[in-house]
C-alpha cells in the first residue's frame, strides 16, 4: 500500500511573520478598496448617480448600493471558499485581489446619471457586486494565510494581522476623501470623488507583487498531498456544522456592524443634519481609525492571555457606555468632543475585531476551514454590516430622533454576545490555543453534539 507522504516541517517564525505581514498587506488594499466605496455612499454617489431624487432619498439609494456589496459576500465566500478549500488558499486569493481591483477603477470611470442615464446606477450596482464576492472571498483566506503559518499557540495573535488590514485601509481610504475634500463642490463632485477609485490601480499591483511571492499554506499543503479534501465543503459544512455556523453569523455581529454605524452612518448624519463639514468630519474619523490601527492588536493579546470568554465580556461590555456616549458628543457639534467620542467608541469593538479572526479560524477543520469561517462572516457582514447605514438612516429619518441608532448599535453587541459565548463553549472553551486542525477534539465533539447522537465521529468534514 502506498504510504502517504511525510508531512513538511513546520514554519519557522520567518515564514510566519512573511504571511502575516502578506496577510495584513493585501487586507488593507482590499478593504481600501471596499471603504472607498462608503465614504463616496455618503457623501456623493446619491448626487452623481440618482440625480433628480431628494438628498435624504439619494443617500438611501446610495447606502441600498453600498449594500449590494453585502449581499454579494456569501456568494464570494462560498465560491472562493469552495476553491480555496479544493485547491489551495494562495490561487484563490491571489483571484480575489484582482477582481477587487478591476471593480473598484471601473467605478471610477464610470459616467453618472446625467451622461447615460438610468445604466449609471445599473452598472454601479454590478460593480458594487463584484467587489462584494471578492471581499467575500478575501476575508477567510487572508486570516487562514496568517493562522495556518502560525506556530500552535499563537494562532489568535497571528489572526490578528489580517484584522489590522480591516481599520488601517479604512484609514487610508479616510484619508484620500480628505484630501480631496479640500475642493470646491464642482470639482469634487465631477472628479474629484473619482480619484481614490483610480489609484487603487496601484495599490493591486503592490499587492499582488507580494502575494504571488508567498507559497502554500503548511496545513493545507499538509491536506493536499493527503489527498484530505472535501468535494462539496459547503454540504459538509451546512451538513455537519449548522448549529456552528449560525452561532458563528452572530458571533461577529459587532466586529463588523457597529464599525459602519460608526463612520459610514455616522458621517452622513454629522454633515447632513449637524452642520459638520466634509473635511471636518473626515478627520475626527481618522483619528479614531488612527486609535483603532493601534488598539485593536491589544484584543489578539487579551484573548492570548486570558480565558477567552472572559476577554470577550471585557472587550464588548464598556460599549454600553462607550457608544451612546459617541452621538451625546458628536452631537453638541463640537469638533473636539467629536473626536473624543468617537476615539472612545473605537475601543470595544476594535479589540473584538482582532480576537474574532482567531475564534472564528478554530471552529473547522482545516478541509473545510475556508468555506465555513468564510460563510459565518460574509453571512453576518449581509445581515448586519451592510444593513448598519442603511437601518440607521431609516430609523434617523423615520423618528428624527438619533437614540434608535444608539439602540440599534446596542443591540449588535448583545446579539454578538448570545452567539460568541455559546460558540466559544462548543469549540474549546476558553482554552485560546484550542484549534479546528485538530478536528478530533473541539471541531468534532461540536459537530457530533449539532448532528444529533447518532453521528458518527469519521464525518465527511474531518476525513
Amino acid at each position: 500500500m502506498q504510504q502517504p507522504a511525510s508531512p513538511p516541517p513546520p514554519p519557522g517564525a520567518k515564514e510566519a511573520r512573511k504571511a502575516g505581514i502578506t496577510a495584513f498587506v493585501g487586507t488593507t488594499i482590499e478593504w481600501f478598496d471596499f471603504y472607498i466605496y462608503g465614504s463616496a455612499s455618503a457623501l456623493v454617489l446619491g448626487k452623481i448617480f440618482f440625480t433628480g431624487a431628494s438628498p435624504a432619498v439619494g443617500t438611501l439609494a446610495a447606502f441600498a448600493t453600498f449594500w449590494v456589496g453585502f449581499l454579494a459576500r456569501p456568494l464570494g465566500g462560498l465560491i472562493f471558499g469552495h476553491f480555496g478549500d479544493r485547491y489551495g488558499r494562495k490561487k484563490a486569493l491571489v483571484t480575489t485581489l484582482t477582481m477587487m481591483g478591476a471593480a473598484t477603477f471601473c467605478v471610477g470611470l464610470l459616467p453618472g446619471y446625467a451622461q447615460i442615464g438610468a445604466a449609471a446606477p445599473v452598472l454601479l450596482i454590478l460593480l458594487r457586486m463584484v467587489q462584494g464576492v471578492a471581499m467575500g472571498g478575501e476575508w477567510g483566506g487572508a486570516v487562514l494565510i496568517a493562522t495556518e503559518y502560525a506556530p500552535p499557540r499563537r494562532k489568535l495573535l497571528y489572526g490578528a494581522f489580517a484584522q489590522q488590514g480591516s481599520p488601517v485601509g479604512n484609514l487610508l481610504a479616510t484619508l484620500s476623501f480628505l484630501a480631496i475634500a479640500q475642493l470646491d463642490d464642482a470639482a469634487f463632485e465631477s472628479w474629484g470623488w473619482r480619484v481614490p477609485f483610480l489609484a487603487s490601480a496601484v495599490l493591486v499591483a503592490v499587492g499582488l507583487f507580494i502575494r504571488l511571492r508567498l507559497g502554500e499554506t503548511p496545513e493545507m499543503r499538509r491536506a493536499l498531498e493527503s489527498k484530505r479534501v472535501s468535494k462539496l465543503p459547503v454540504k459538509d459544512v451546512l451538513g455537519r456544522y449548522p448549529l456552528l455556523v449560525f452561532l458563528g453569523v452572530l458571533a461577529g455581529t459587532a466586529g463588523v456592524a457597529i464599525t459602519y454605524v460608526k463612520t459610514t452612518f455616522a458621517l452622513s448624519w454629522a454633515t447632513s443634519d449637524l452642520g459638520f463639514d466634509r473635511s471636518s468630519f473626515l478627520t475626527v474619523i481618522s483619528v479614531a481609525l488612527v486609535v483603532q490601527t493601534l488598539v485593536q492588536p491589544f484584543g489578539a493579546v487579551l484573548a492570548a492571555k486570558w480565558p477567552l470568554s472572559r476577554a470577550v465580556w471585557w472587550m464588548l461590555l464598556p460599549e454600553f457606555v462607550l457608544l451612546p456616549l459617541m452621538f451625546v458628543l458628536i452631537g453638541t457639534g463640537s469638533y473636539w468632543l467629536a473626536m473624543l467620542g468617537m476615539a472612545l467608541a473605537t475601543f470595544p469593538h476594535a479589540m473584538y475585531y482582532a480576537a474574532l479572526a482567531g475564534i472564528l479560524a478554530r471552529v473547522f477543520p482545516v478541509e473545510i476551514r475556508y468555506t465555513g469561517m468564510s460563510l459565518c462572516y460574509q453571512l453576518c457582514t449581509t445581515l448586519f454590516a451592510g444593513t448598519a447605514p442603511l437601518c440607521s438612516q431609516f430609523l434617523l429619518d423615520r423618528t428624527g430622533s438619533i437614540w434608535p441608532v444608539v439602540a440599534l448599535g446596542l443591540g449588535y453587541v448583545g446579539i454578538t454576545l448570545v452567539g460568541v459565548l455559546p460558540l466559544l463553549a462548543r469549540t474549546g472553551g476558553d482554552d485560546a490555543t484550542a484549534s479546528a486542525e485538530t478536528p478530533d477534539t473541539a471541531s468534532t465533539e461540536a459537530a457530533s453534539k449539532d448532528a444529533g447522537p447518532g453521528a458518527s465521529r469519521n464525518s465527511p468534514a474531518s476525513t
